[in-house]
């Protein structure tokens, strides 16, 4: 069968965080009824570049395929491949770099609705790179955002980015001076980053606080401190397993006796009602994203259904 090929340009004429949300909710609730398989980012490497590859499936979707990408000191390439649920032939191979930080910023987008307070206005982000900003795009399509605090390193490229999500959402984005400062107050908390130590502290969450940690993917990695395990009522991930492999951010928390495997819950079962989520308005909750590819490919399969109905892509030999 002839296998549907879509560029990065094509992908980005195509996807927006209304669908996002729509195929990664849709992948979740999969997940979370027992009617989806997801594996573990597997990786292996030469002296210069790391391939990770992650692989799912969803037969109700009729969706089954993976992500590959890898990684080197030129940069990271990014595809999804998808095959035919029947038949096991290839059917289609989309440029995902984009698709990815769609994916990425709506999975914290289902786990801030299901976990935010219903009256969360106010978003603070360390972090000023492709993947904040479907993060704040997310935020902003799943409350009622007012204002958003944006801190990162670089104060040239805060303020620009600062100013590009502000004409993005309509809602005011605010540069700060610190990562205390993005966060002290706000109701919704995002770190998006690639420190390799915490750049958020326990102590600057407010009550009542949302917090998606979504940067690291290393067990070398971590962007929260202990603090921030300390205080959470409701510790959240996209997979356990996954998070046994790559979850940095729980590493410290676990040494110190602060939190345990079993504190820890799988975000599908809480999202279809088999966990209770939050349950007070004081309580502090975390949503640890590892991202999976269960949400890669249940995007990928909606991109490709509107790219053939707008005529876009062109078929290659399989």
């Amino acid at each position: 069968m002839p296998v549907h090929y879509l560029t990065e340009a094509e992908v980005g004429r195509l996807v927006t965080m209304d669908l996002a949300l729509e195929a990664v909710a849709a992948a979740f609730r999969k997940l979370g009824c027992d009617e989806g398989e997801n594996i573990p980012r597997r990786r292996c490497q030469t002296d210069q570049v790391m391939m990770h590859v992650l692989p799912a499936a969803v037969k109700t979707l009729g969706a089954i395929g993976f992500k590959a990408y890898t990684t080197s000191k030129h940069g990271a390439r990014f595809h999804v491949t998808l095959f035919d649920s029947k038949t096991g032939a290839m059917s289609a191979i989309l440029e995902a770099d984009l698709l990815g930080q769609f994916r990425t910023g709506a999975a914290s987008g289902i786990a801030t609705k299901k976990l935010a307070r219903t009256d969360a206005a106010t978003v603070g982000c360390i972090g000023s790179g492709k993947q904040a900003r479907t993060q704040v795009l997310a935020m902003c399509k799943v409350r009622k955002v007012k204002q958003v605090k944006v801190y990162s390193p670089d104060a040239e490229r805060c303020r620009a980015f600062a100013a590009t999500l502000a004409a993005e959402t309509g809602v005011d984005v605010e540069p700060v001076s610190s990562g205390e400062a993005a966060v002290r107050g706000q109701d919704i908390v995002i770190t998006a980053t690639n420190a390799r130590e915490p750049v958020l502290q326990g102590d600057w969450l407010a009550e009542g606080a949302h917090v998606n940690l979504i940067g690291s993917n290393f067990l070398t990695k971590s962007e929260a401190d202990v603090g921030v395990f300390r205080r959470a009522s409701l510790v959240t991930v996209d997979s356990k397993e996954q998070a046994k492999l790559e979850a940095g951010d729980f590493v410290a928390a676990m040494s110190a006796g602060l939190l345990q495997w079993s504190d820890v819950l799988e975000f599908a079962p809480v999202l279809v009602g088999r966990y209770p989520g939050r349950e007070t308005p004081e309580a502090i909750t975390v949503f640890k994203s590892l991202g999976l590819g269960i949400e890669d490919v249940a995007l990928a399969v909606k991109l490709v259904e509107l790219a053939k109905q707008q005529g876009l892509g062109r078929e290659i030999l399989p």
